[in-house]
């Protein structure tokens, strides 16, 4: 219960839930707004890594094809 207790903390610091206490219980409530922002990060990220990896792969390409056509030597 103290483990779950202090993910709750956390969670709610960073205001993606909110929780109300009546007694014994807890209640707890997404925060829909705090939500859709994280969301919105980490779509950016994704769209920066998906970049990079492709542009990897081009790269990757590149070299490989320079293999095949002049050997490992001449291929940097």
């Amino acid at each position: 219960m103290t483990s779950l207790l202090q993910h709750l903390r956390v969670l709610e610091g960073s205001r993606l839930i909110r929780s109300e206490k009546a007694g014994r219980v807890r209640t707890c409530e997404m925060e829909p707004s705090a939500l859709s922002i994280a969301e919105g990060r980490l779509s950016e990220q994704r769209a920066l890594l998906e970049g990079r990896i492709d542009r990897m792969e081009t790269y990757v390409a590149t070299l490989q094809s320079k293999e095949k056509k002049y050997g490992k030597r001449h291929a940097k």
